[in-house]
């Protein structure tokens, strides 16, 4: 029950225990408003990297596109019109794409594929799972390549292994034996 009476002396929380918690209340605020910060700087550089990278691949679709015009060119010239629509409906296509990422920014581009997310949860998922087996497959095979192509491995006694050869070391071993 709540009266309307004074608070008299002494009746209320200590004051010595009231200022640790003011001073832990403004650390976290300040390290709050730090996180904050830092969040949106990230943002802002991760928003200028897409808007450069955007940038470079529509200059390169475009330039693709160019060129898939000319091969369409090339093969109706050698009376190849089938090949020849199916060339200049990619380079279409690929012109289509390139306008679309010069015009967009980083916001419209982020936007955009959150809706398609929202419309069509499948494709990202199915661009997820293809994106995750080429990866696998590119780190399956380097690391078949690394693999082969390691250093010697020691040996005890200065004999070395190498891709199934074996080597005596050119430095006394500890042994003291000299190859």
């Amino acid at each position: 029950m709540q009266t309307d009476q004074p608070e008299l002396p002494g009746s209320g929380p200590p004051a010595a225990s009231l200022e640790p918690q003011g001073k832990a209340a403004e650390v976290a605020e300040q390290a709050r408003e730090t996180a904050q910060q830092a969040a949106g700087k990230m943002q802002d550089k991760l928003r200028e990297q897409l808007d450069q990278r955007s940038s470079q691949a529509a200059a390169q679709i475009t330039a693709q596109a160019s060129d898939l015009r000319s091969v369409s060119e090339s093969l109706r010239a050698e009376g190849k019109d089938g090949p020849a629509r199916a060339a200049a409906q990619l380079a279409q296509y690929a012109e289509k794409a390139g306008r679309y990422l010069e015009g967009k920014d980083s916001h419209a581009l982020l936007s955009d594929a959150e809706d398609l997310g929202r419309r069509q949860p499948w494709a990202i998922a199915a661009g997820g799972l293809a994106l995750g087996l080429a990866t696998s497959r590119f780190l399956k095979a380097s690391s078949k390549q690394r693999y082969h192509g390691r250093l010697t491995v020691p040996r005890p006694a200065g004999v070395y292994v190498t891709n199934g050869s074996s080597e005596r070391d050119k430095a006394a071993s500890p042994w003291g034996d000299h190859a």
